[in-house]
């Protein structure tokens, strides 16, 4: 009985030139091996496959960046050009920013991050940038740099409305306390040891 061949496809370890389960099959479902008539084929006659990765992640982070030596160097008639910008930077990114605000000594943003990307990364990139922008910004004449601290609070979306709503309220909850206060209570509401000898200090 004379034997069909098959140039083009890859020999199975059986021995007969038939197509294996590389991409090759006679049946729209199953591929067709020399052991079996459209069915799977067996372990020794399986070639490489693809697998496709798909992950499902959210990280949502309340983040808080001071000013060097926490100076009110942030001009509060241009902050909104300020914001636009870190929402510029977030984007590309691909970071989702929900809100921005603050007042002349720091800032506060709610954002969720890709799964490839840190809260490190993304707040060293924002501070980067910003005040390399910030610098060159007419209407920013005092500002000198960020400082060297930041903080980054893990939360839900079911916490976002709450976060918004803080953020969107910094200047009221400043006239009755100071961002050395608000932070001192940020970092202990959420378990983070404060070491004295460098709280809040850039030099």
């Amino acid at each position: 009985m004379s034997k069909t061949r098959y140039p083009i496809y890859p020999t199975c370890s059986v021995g007969l030139h038939t197509p294996l389960a590389w991409g090759y099959t006679h049946h729209p479902i199953y591929p067709t091996c020399s052991v079996g008539r459209h069915r799977p084929s067996t372990p020794h006659c399986v070639g490489p496959t693809k697998h496709i990765t798909i992950s499902y992640t959210t990280s949502y982070y309340h983040i808080v960046i001071r000013t060097y030596r926490s100076e009110p160097t942030i001009n509060e008639e241009y902050e909104r050009e300020l914001y636009a910008y870190i929402y510029g930077i977030a984007k590309n990114l691909k970071c989702q920013t929900y809100r921005i605000g603050g007042i002349a000594d720091h800032i506060h943003m709610f954002v969720s991050l890709p799964s490839y990307l840190s809260l490190a990364s993304f707040v060293q990139r924002v501070k980067t940038d910003s005040s390399k922008w910030l610098k060159a910004n007419p209407h920013f004449p005092r500002f000198c740099g960020w400082g060297r601290e930041y903080a980054g609070f893990s939360y839900s979306l079911r916490d976002k409305d709450m976060i918004v709503g803080y953020i969107k309220k910094q200047k009221e909850h400043h006239r009755k306390k100071t961002f050395a206060e608000e932070h001192r209570a940020f970092l202990t509401e959420n378990g983070v040891s404060i070491d004295e000898r460098y709280f809040l200090r850039d030099d």
